[in-house]
C-alpha cells in the first residue's frame, strides 16, 4: 500500500489510477482496482485515536471499541473500490456533519475530562474535510463514467443492548430517494436475509428496524449525487462477542465470502433497473 497525500490521491482518481494508498496522516484507506459502477465504505471500522489525547479522555480502550464498527473494511475487503476511516469516531466522527463531528459526550457519558482547544478540534477536522474531498472526487469520476452508482455503507451495530428481538442485518431508508430506489432496498434486504452463517446463527434482515439511515456520509452523497443510491447496511455485532472484545473470524469470513458474490449481483440489478 502506498502512502499519498490527499492530493496526489484525487490527481490518481481523475486520471483513473488503479491504486491503493494510505493517507498521509493515516486517516483513511483507498483502494481502487478498477472504476466499476459501486463502492463499499466503512468509514467506523478504525480504532486509532492519536496518544495527545488519551490522558484527556474519560472513555476506555474497550469503550471505545464498543461503538465502532470492527471488522466492516474486512468484510468488504474483496471489492474492487474500498474506501475506510484508520481513526476512531471517538477523535472525530466520518458518519457525522463537520460541526457535530468532534463529540462532547459520548453515549450518555462526558468524553473529555477538560474541553478541547480550537486547534485540537480543527486538527481532526482537517482530516474530516479531507475525506470528503475525497469521496467527492471519486464519485464524481463513478458518476462520469457510469449511468448509475450504488455504494454500500458498511456498519455494525450492538444487538445485545436493545430488549426486543433485532434482525440481523439492518437497512437504513429514511434519507433516500424511495420513489425511485426503495424496489432495489427492498431487493438489497430479501439478499442480506438469505444470508447463511456459520456457529447456527440465523440471518434476518429488516429496514428502518433499529437504525433509519441518518448518517452523514449517506446524506452528503445523496444531497450531491443525483444518480447515486447509498444503501446504509448494518449488521449486528453476531461476528463477536461485544461484551469482551472477541472476534469471531469464522463469521467475518463468511460474511466477506458471500459478500463477495452477492454486491456485485445488486450492483448489476441496479445497472439495470430503469
Amino acid at each position: 500500500m502506498r502512502k499519498l497525500s490527499v492530493d496526489a490521491i484525487i490527481k490518481s482518481i481523475n486520471a483513473e489510477e488503479v491504486f491503493e494508498a494510505v493517507t498521509e496522516d493515516y486517516s483513511f484507506t483507498l483502494k481502487i482496482d478498477a472504476y466499476v459502477p459501486y463502492l463499499c465504505g466503512a468509514v467506523h471500522d478504525g480504532h486509532q485515536f492519536r496518544k495527545s489525547l488519551w490522558n484527556n479522555c474519560r472513555h476506555t480502550e474497550y469503550e471505545r471499541w464498543y461503538e465502532e464498527d470492527p471488522c466492516t473494511k474486512q468484510m468488504v475487503q474483496s471489492h474492487p473500490i474500498v474506501i475506510a476511516g484508520c481513526d476512531s469516531r471517538f477523535e472525530y466522527d466520518l458518519n457525522r456533519t463537520p460541526e457535530t463531528a468532534v463529540y462532547r459526550d459520548a453515549w450518555g457519558k462526558q468524553l473529555w475530562k477538560s474541553p478541547l482547544k480550537d486547534d485540537v478540534k480543527q486538527f481532526s477536522l482537517k482530516k474530516h474535510h479531507n475525506f470528503y474531498r475525497v469521496v467527492n472526487t471519486l464519485l464524481a469520476k463513478l458518476e462520469e463514467k457510469h449511468q448509475k452508482v450504488l455504494v454500500f455503507d458498511m456498519h455494525s451495530y450492538n444487538w445485545k443492548r436493545w430488549d426486543r428481538e433485532v434482525p440481523t442485518w439492518n437497512l437504513g431508508t429514511a434519507n433516500i430517494d424511495n420513489e425511485r430506489f426503495d424496489a432495489i432496498a427492498q431487493e438489497w434486504s430479501r439478499t442480506l436475509g438469505k444470508m447463511q452463517l456459520p456457529n447456527e446463527l440465523i440471518s434476518s434482515s429488516r429496514i428502518n428496524d433499529t437504525f433509519q439511515g441518518n448518517g452523514y456520509f449517506l446524506k452528503y452523497i445523496t444531497q450531491n449525487f443525483n444518480n447515486t443510491l447509498v444503501l446504509a447496511t448494518e449488521i449486528a455485532k453476531v461476528y463477536c462477542d461485544e461484551l469482551t472484545g472477541i472476534i469471531y473470524p469464522e463469521v467475518v469470513k463468511s460474511v466477506e465470502k458471500q459478500l463477495k458474490e452477492m454486491i456485485p449481483l445488486q450492483s448489476e440489478a441496479f445497472q439495470n433497473t430503469l
